[in-house]
């Protein structure tokens, strides 16, 4: 870890303590320990231990690096796989969410934002991974539940459901996701986050994922882990007049904010400064914390846009 990265952390962290100590299901990086080894020869090294926004037995097929800025911000690979780290030039998908868990989502990300903003930090990203579900993961014989909804082939179970009813066992493969619950308004029920829960970093891939039958798991669902989603992806067709072609998939998201240490420092103004002199001062990812925060918010509901009465 850089010394001006340790400074930042020792700076903010009774602050940050109490954030994600009072937010659950924050999705701000876990810091788990942060550590100085000295070899009996060679020079002392710091180093940090995080928590793994990918920690999930399913595969993350995309990965974005989403930050609101423009400059600069498209990968230059020729070659994309599962494990290229997009930007958000490359984005070119809509995630459509259950209304409460989508205004739970942007009401966490407003709430980290805001603390992020007020530790005057910026340049902060939000990672956005996401597991394509197969066409043939839901039932293959057996009757589901009512209480199953399904919207273009997604299946969630309630957290009650899920243990009290067995015909959950009839998912020959695929997942059943299963909601941690909701309150009686509806609204999605705070609980606390996988992340940010008191699991051993080392038991919590086996906490997350709960295996039932060979090739079925059971998914619980939370802010930011396990979220299914509809995707919708848009890509211009070079025939038939350059006409979009719309694409739309069953995901399951995984979402957390990361790079929380850099501080908009002299030497950042500095960098902001030269930057806005040969470019669009508004698509440079370096900028004071409150217009970073604005930014970043705006963008980030583009993302996650409302589902129209007809979808």
């Amino acid at each position: 870890m850089h010394d001006i990265c340790l400074q930042v952390l020792l700076r903010m962290l009774r602050d940050y303590y109490r954030h994600v100590h009072t937010y659950d299901n924050t999705l701000v990086t876990k810091f788990f320990g942060l550590h100085r080894v000295k070899p009996s020869s060679g020079q002392k090294f710091r180093f940090v231990v995080m928590g793994n926004m990918f920690c999930t037995q399913l595969r993350i097929h995309r990965r974005f690096d989403l930050k609101g800025s423009s400059l600069g911000r498209s990968t230059d690979k020729v070659k994309i796989d599962e494990n290229t780290t997009l930007k958000d030039l490359d984005l070119n998908y809509s995630f459509y969410l259950e209304p409460s868990w989508r205004d739970a989502l942007l009401k966490q990300i407003e709430i980290d934002s805001e603390f992020l903003k007020n530790q005057g930090i910026m340049d902060y990203s939000l990672l956005l991974g996401f597991h394509y579900r197969a066409r043939q993961s839901l039932v293959r014989g057996g009757s589901l539940p009512e209480t199953i909804l399904q919207d273009n082939k997604l299946a969630v179970l309630s957290e009650q459901d899920a243990m009290e009813d067995d015909s959950a066992y009839n998912y020959r493969e695929g997942l059943v996701l299963v909601q941690r619950g909701s309150n009686q308004d509806g609204r999605v029920a705070v609980g606390p986050h996988i992340r940010g829960s008191r699991l051993r970093s080392s038991s919590a891939c086996y906490e997350e994922v709960d295996l039932l039958l060979p090739g079925t798991a059971r998914l619980q669902i939370q802010l930011g882990v396990n979220m299914p989603a509809r995707a919708e992806k848009e890509e211009k067709q070079e025939e038939d007049g350059g006409k979009p072609l719309r694409q739309v998939y069953d995901v399951v998201l995984y979402i957390g904010i990361i790079d929380i240490l850099q501080e908009y420092s002299m030497r950042k103004k500095v960098e902001h400064a030269y930057k806005s002199v040969k470019y669009n001062p508004q698509s440079i990812s370096v900028v004071e914390p409150r217009f970073y925060s604005e930014r970043f918010l705006n963008f980030i509901r583009t993302v996650f846009p409302e589902n129209s009465p007809n979808q």
